[in-house]
């Protein structure tokens, strides 16, 4: 029988432009959970993963030396924009599989190193290389799908924009009107600046621990039920359909099988909106709302002031650390089902879905926890 693992402790910082050093962020995301864990010592932690694309090495072990913890295990992961969610997946792997029973994942990035990555990754695709141009194919092949209109893209970032005003680590401290929205700076024909998440300087962390040692660090461990990953041509050019992010809606299948749940069963959602269409491929992909009906679904919840989707702001309104932001959407859901979120609590939410996904959904990472 598989063992279950919980989220048991987590803490992290502000988003930000600042300059900080990752290594700096990492240790303040980390003493931050150590803060919020008053049961947990170094001894404890048998594992340590470090999310992040920065280029730095052996993160992992210069974190593991400045906390004081000698782990058994120690490495990196680098998956782009969902590393955190890939880290998570390792340490749950670690703790089932038996080589550990209690893991600390930590993610960074400084917000001018995770982008310049994925730009000179990208570079074969010659002068379409900046991720604002697969946003762009996005945006035009699902607004002629379903008659999307601007005003609609423009309610997704007005919606994550306020839901950010009340989280105390978001990049955001404005709350967009509509108009404003649609009035922003135009960067391509159908994008606007503030259909746009930006890259942030951070970091979160987040401890995890199998069922036999998790009551030790809270009397409120949040289980992770559901795991789907699906990774698919690393050019999205190669795509068939550019209204639809395939790898999400298989990665969502898989953790709704595992978890022996289907959409219907979920509360509240942390959903990859690093463009406003995003927002709306997702939730539809997912199957938390019908095909074409994103927009509609997305407009109640603004109209109503409903905070079930991207509650602590998404990727638009709480800014994108790419080596933290999987983290930071685990965090959030976490403190939903325990009924820690304050001003952005959902109400009665017991299960809750985080959906992550890396460069035009190339490859997607989706999770469902119940508290």
């Amino acid at each position: 029988m598989r063992r279950q693992v919980a989220i048991v402790g987590y803490g992290g910082t502000k988003f930000s432009r600042d300059e900080t050093q990752i290594d700096s962020e990492l240790l303040s995301a980390t003493k931050s959970l150590f803060d919020n864990s008053p049961n947990l010592t170094q001894r404890d932690i048998e594992a340590v993963l470090v999310s992040t694309n920065n280029d730095s090495k052996y993160l992992s072990t210069i974190l593991s030396e400045r906390c004081g913890i000698s782990p058994k295990i120690s490495h990196q992961v680098e998956n782009l924009c969902n590393s955190g969610t890939s880290a998570i997946v390792s340490a749950y792997a670690y703790i089932v599989s038996g080589l550990a029973d209690v893991v600390l994942v930590a993610g960074a990035d400084k917000h001018d190193e995770g982008i310049r990555k994925v730009i000179e990754w990208d570079c074969y695709r010659g002068e379409y290389k900046h991720p604002i141009f697969w946003a762009s194919f996005f945006t035009r092949a699902y607004k002629r799908k379903y008659g999307t209109t601007d005003e609609d893209l423009a309610i997704v970032s007005a919606k994550n924009h306020r839901n950010a005003q009340d989280n105390p680590n978001a990049y955001s401290k404005k709350a967009y009107s509509i108009e404003e929205i649609m009035k922003s700076k135009r960067i391509t024909d159908d994008l606007r600046i503030l259909d746009c998440s930006r890259s942030c300087t951070g970091a979160s962390a987040i401890l995890l621990a199998s069922e036999d040692v998790a009551r030790k660090f809270t009397e409120e461990p949040v289980w992770i039920k559901g795991i789907g990953q699906k990774t698919g041509p690393s050019q999205f050019t190669k795509f068939n359909d550019y209204s639809s992010m395939s790898t999400s809606k298989e990665a969502g299948q898989n953790a709704f099988k595992m978890a022996k749940m289907d959409p219907h069963d979920v509360d509240v959602s942390e959903i990859h909106d690093a463009f406003t269409v995003c927002e709306l491929m997702a939730i539809e992909d997912l199957g938390l709302v019908s095909k074409g009906n994103g927009a509609k679904f997305v407009k109640t919840l603004y109209d109503t002031d409903d905070r079930k989707i991207n509650p602590r702001g998404g990727v638009i309104g709480a800014g994108h650390v790419f080596g933290a932001t999987g983290i930071a959407q685990v965090i959030e859901i976490a403190e939903q089902l325990q009924g820690k979120a304050k001003k952005r609590q959902v109400k009665n939410a017991q299960v809750g879905l985080v959906h992550n996904m890396s460069a035009a959904a190339t490859s997607s990472n989706v999770m469902v926890l119940q508290s």
